[in-house]
Protein backbone atom coordinates (compact mmCIF):
# COMPACT_ATOMS: atom_id res chain seq x y z
CA UNK A 1 0.00 0.00 0.00
CA UNK A 2 3.02 2.54 0.83
CA UNK A 3 4.56 1.97 -2.19
CA UNK A 4 1.23 2.72 -4.48
CA UNK A 5 0.78 6.33 -2.88
CA UNK A 6 4.38 7.12 -1.89
CA UNK A 7 5.14 8.23 -5.94
CA UNK A 8 2.51 10.19 -6.59
CA UNK A 9 2.99 12.34 -3.16
CA UNK A 10 6.67 12.87 -4.00
CA UNK A 11 5.58 13.69 -7.61
CA UNK A 12 3.07 16.33 -5.71
CA UNK A 13 5.66 17.27 -3.03
CA UNK A 14 8.39 18.29 -6.00
CA UNK A 15 5.55 20.16 -7.59
CA UNK A 16 4.91 21.91 -5.03
CA UNK A 17 8.34 22.81 -4.09
CA UNK A 18 9.18 24.35 -7.35
CA UNK A 19 5.66 26.14 -7.54
CA UNK A 20 6.34 27.70 -3.87
CA UNK A 21 9.91 28.76 -5.04
CA UNK A 22 8.56 30.51 -7.89
CA UNK A 23 5.38 32.17 -5.95
CA UNK A 24 7.98 33.35 -3.56
CA UNK A 25 10.47 34.90 -6.05
CA UNK A 26 7.82 36.31 -8.03
CA UNK A 27 6.61 38.21 -4.50
CA UNK A 28 7.94 41.93 -5.06
CA UNK A 29 10.05 42.67 -1.77
CA UNK A 30 12.37 45.51 -1.09
CA UNK A 31 14.27 45.18 -3.68
CA UNK A 32 11.27 43.92 -6.05
CA UNK A 33 12.57 40.51 -6.81
CA UNK A 34 11.48 39.10 -10.09
CA UNK A 35 8.25 40.91 -9.53
CA UNK A 36 10.57 43.76 -11.14
CA UNK A 37 11.18 42.22 -14.39
CA UNK A 38 7.79 41.98 -15.31
CA UNK A 39 7.15 45.87 -14.95
CA UNK A 40 4.21 47.61 -14.61
CA UNK A 41 2.04 44.16 -16.24
CA UNK A 42 2.06 42.84 -13.24
CA UNK A 43 0.24 45.93 -11.29
CA UNK A 44 -2.28 45.58 -14.14
CA UNK A 45 -3.32 42.21 -13.96
CA UNK A 46 -3.01 42.02 -10.31
CA UNK A 47 -4.57 45.70 -9.18
CA UNK A 48 -2.26 47.63 -7.00
CA UNK A 49 -3.01 45.79 -3.58
CA UNK A 50 -4.50 42.86 -5.47
CA UNK A 51 -0.67 41.46 -6.01
CA UNK A 52 0.48 40.94 -2.62
CA UNK A 53 -3.10 39.25 -1.37
CA UNK A 54 -2.88 36.80 -4.59
CA UNK A 55 0.60 35.85 -4.24
CA UNK A 56 0.30 35.95 -0.17
CA UNK A 57 -2.88 33.49 -0.39
CA UNK A 58 -0.80 31.30 -3.25
CA UNK A 59 1.97 31.14 -0.99
CA UNK A 60 0.50 30.09 2.07
CA UNK A 61 -1.32 27.67 0.15
CA UNK A 62 1.66 26.10 -1.41
CA UNK A 63 3.30 26.41 1.62
CA UNK A 64 1.08 23.88 3.48
CA UNK A 65 0.80 21.05 0.64
CA UNK A 66 4.73 21.54 0.70
CA UNK A 67 3.84 20.83 4.85
CA UNK A 68 1.75 18.25 4.13
CA UNK A 69 3.37 16.02 2.00
CA UNK A 70 7.14 16.68 3.45
CA UNK A 71 4.79 15.01 7.10
CA UNK A 72 3.36 12.28 4.98
CA UNK A 73 6.35 11.13 3.27
CA UNK A 74 8.30 11.15 6.49
CA UNK A 75 5.90 9.13 8.36
CA UNK A 76 5.37 7.28 5.26
CA UNK A 77 9.47 6.21 5.29
CA UNK A 78 9.10 5.84 8.76
CA UNK A 79 6.49 3.64 10.12
CA UNK A 80 7.86 0.66 7.43
CA UNK A 81 7.75 -3.13 8.94
CA UNK A 82 11.22 -3.29 8.81
CA UNK A 83 14.57 -0.94 9.58
CA UNK A 84 16.83 -0.26 7.31
CA UNK A 85 19.28 -2.21 8.82
CA UNK A 86 17.21 -5.33 8.72
CA UNK A 87 16.40 -4.43 5.08
CA UNK A 88 19.86 -4.60 4.25
CA UNK A 89 20.72 -7.95 6.17
CA UNK A 90 17.92 -9.43 4.41
CA UNK A 91 18.94 -7.82 0.60
CA UNK A 92 22.82 -9.28 1.72
CA UNK A 93 21.18 -12.71 2.98
CA UNK A 94 19.29 -12.88 -0.64
CA UNK A 95 22.73 -11.73 -2.85
CA UNK A 96 24.30 -14.33 -1.07
CA UNK A 97 22.27 -17.16 -1.18
CA UNK A 98 22.39 -16.17 -5.16
CA UNK A 99 25.68 -16.49 -5.81
CA UNK A 100 28.00 -19.58 -6.63
CA UNK A 101 29.91 -21.09 -4.51
CA UNK A 102 33.47 -20.15 -4.48
CA UNK A 103 36.04 -22.69 -6.67
CA UNK A 104 38.22 -24.55 -4.96
CA UNK A 105 42.10 -24.79 -6.20
CA UNK A 106 42.54 -27.53 -8.02
CA UNK A 107 45.55 -29.80 -6.72
CA UNK A 108 48.39 -30.61 -8.29
CA UNK A 109 48.68 -33.87 -10.79
CA UNK A 110 52.66 -34.26 -9.53
CA UNK A 111 54.77 -33.63 -6.43
CA UNK A 112 57.09 -30.27 -7.39
CA UNK A 113 60.30 -31.44 -7.62
CA UNK A 114 63.14 -30.59 -5.20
Amino acid sequence: MVEIIHTPLTVIHVIACLFLMLVVLIQPGRSGGLGALSGAGAQQVFGGRGAGNFLTKTTWATAAVFFATSMTLAYLSSSADESLQERSRAAAAETRDRLPPPAVPAKPAAPAPK
